[in-house]
């Protein structure tokens, strides 16, 4: 029942945020009831009768003794006691059925309580369970999954101790994988993906932390207003908030509210923007000076630019571009409520910025990406991901940060900077695309400024990184409260762009051929060239004097 209760939410905080950590405008409406009574605002930590229907007996045996704790009547407790012997009887039924049609799949756990990894006969009867009718569909037993996940997971903690004799550390990983697909609904690819990024306990942590919403947070507008005013602007409103954390100036997180966040006056008056955690660190990361030119290369739905805006004090200009014309709609409406008077917006491909405008002291790219860090907003990432896409994500990524890159000055007096930020956490579209642009440009990593995060990975799988991507600082759910995110913060020294790298490549596949071709063989070419030249020239003059004598001849005779 604890866990049920930390996923409830009031109906007045739903939130729907954009792919980038961004409340769209308008999203924070509140869904009232048909009565138009707000009583569903409180939270009864999961004790509502529509609730109680899906639990399970011994969560209901759980409520029945917090609740004759609490000191309930003996006429609700015998009624409560009826209702859970029906269905615990219910409930034998069903596992008398289940046990029948397949006892095997319940002796994963001998009577030592050690974990025996299950035949594949097994597996086989237990997916053949799991197909039912199509009238009548048949989930798979998500109790004896999670009950075989952590058995899985203590054995391979431990595993040359506790492993079954012949059976291999493989084994128990391809069973743990199915399993947890299973479970918590993922695609066999992104969990595979998933596997290779954390180890085993902190992957489960991650998984766990993917099925709970993010906390509401909102940024507070310095241009308008101060923290300390909006706060108590919205506690005398019947908001529940407190601030976002030492390392923030601006974000207040939202605990519960008996008001719409999205449709307050505060919020109409541009007082605040509703703005994900994660979203203020890459504005943290690109620090804007006053008086500055800045480019927002994709900027939908607003929040990071008006954050930028509000840091320059509304002074030096910020270009806000995204390549999506509908996306754009609500970056003008944010900018106009929020009272930014710096930015200009357009819409251009990134991939083409440094020949539409350059010259930026600084650059902020917030790269689409395959949502992986966002998937408490998007369960949809579990399963519609493949190679492809990450892939897809990845290539786009490399073509518009050297676009960024190509768009700043390096001989800028404040800036000559660039932050690139994802809210994946697949390393193809992070510490890869990174690299590549070490390589491609002249440009190095820098210190984010940002005081927590966990440092990006300098070796993954086989592939190794520049060393300096210890700079770079990746955020996860699990361990911040905050979506997945990466940030990674370059310095640009030169504008010129290196062409040597292309040259060795050619030298480097000559050599082979050169030895025994070019070095045997043309220097007696040279020399009978060089004889013929000489010969030649030798020979030009003789030529020249026998043709005058002749022509001194022929004039003879014609005067006599």
């Amino acid at each position: 029942a604890p866990a049920k209760a930390k996923k409830t939410q009031p109906k007045g905080n739903h939130v729907e945020l954009s792919s980038d950590g961004e409340g769209e405008e308008g999203s924070w409406e509140m869904e009232e009831e048909e009565d138009g009574s707000s009583e569903e605002m409180v939270d009864d930590y999961g004790a509502s009768s529509s609730e109680e229907e899906e639990l399970l007996p011994i969560e209901k045996a759980a409520l029945k003794q917090k609740a004759d704790r609490e000191g309930l009547s003996e006429d609700d407790s015998e009624e409560e006691e009826e209702e859970e012997e029906e269905a615990e009887e219910a409930s034998k039924q069903k596992m008398g059925q289940k046990e029948e049609e397949g006892p095997d799949l319940q002796l994963n756990v001998d009577i030592d309580g050690q974990f025996k990894l299950p035949t594949s006969e097994e597996i086989e009867k237990e997916d053949i369970l799991f197909i039912c009718d199509i009238h009548k569909p048949c989930p798979p037993d998500l109790h004896v999954i999670h009950q075989r996940i952590q058995g899985n997971m203590e054995v391979l903690q431990d595993f040359g101790v506790k492993r079954e004799e012949g059976r291999s550390r493989k084994e128990y990983l391809a069973l743990l994988r199915r399993d947890m697909a299973t479970y918590y609904s993922y695609s066999d690819f992104l969990l595979a993906k998933l596997m290779d990024i954390f180890p085993l306990p902190e992957l489960i942590n991650f998984l766990e932390a993917n099925e709970v919403p993010r906390p509401v947070t909102i940024r507070t507008n310095t241009l308008k207003t101060r923290r300390r005013d909006l706060a108590q602007a919205l506690i005398n409103r019947g908001v529940n908030l407190d601030p976002l954390g030492k390392w923030s100036k601006t974000g207040l997180v939202i605990y519960d509210s008996t008001v719409p966040i999205g449709a307050t006056p505060e919020y109409l008056a541009g007082h605040y923007m509703l703005q994900g955690a994660s979203s203020l660190l890459p504005v943290m990361a690109l620090a804007p000076q006053e008086n500055e030119r800045i480019l927002d290369m994709c900027c939908a739905p607003g929040g990071k630019t008006s954050y930028i805006a509000q840091l320059m004090k509304n002074t030096g200009m910020i270009l806000a571009n995204d390549s999506s014309a509908e996306r754009l709609r609500s970056v003008v409406g944010n900018l106009h409520r929020l009272g930014v008077t710096n930015a200009v917006v357009s819409n251009c491909d990134g991939r083409q910025f440094p020949k539409v405008l350059g010259g930026f002291d600084r650059v902020l790219l917030d790269a689409p990406c395959s949502g992986t860090g966002i998937i408490s907003k998007d369960p949809a990432v579990k399963t519609n991901k493949d190679e492809k896409d990450i892939l897809r994500c990845a290539h786009l990524q490399k073509e518009l940060i050297l676009s960024a890159i190509d768009s700043v000055n390096a001989s800028s007096e404040t800036g000559g900077y660039i932050v690139y930020c994802t809210c994946s956490i697949m390393v193809e579209e992070n510490e890869w695309v990174v690299d590549y642009a070490l390589k491609k440009r002249n440009v190095r990593l820098v210190a984010t400024g940002l005081d927590f995060g966990k440092e990006g990975f300098t070796r993954f799988k086989d592939r190794r990184f520049h060393p300096s991507l210890k700079s770079t600082r990746r955020f996860y759910p699990h361990t911040h409260n905050m979506d997945g995110f990466f940030i990674a913060k370059f310095k640009k020294f030169s504008n010129a762009i290196p062409q040597a790298q292309k040259e060795p490549a050619v030298e480097a596949t000559a050599p082979p051929a050169v030895p025994d071709t070019v070095i045997a063989e043309p220097p007696p070419k040279k020399k009978k060239l060089e004889g013929s030249k000489a010969d030649k020239e030798q020979k030009l003059p003789q030529l020249a004097l026998k043709k005058k004598r002749s022509l001194q001849a022929q004039r003879r005779p014609l005067k006599a």
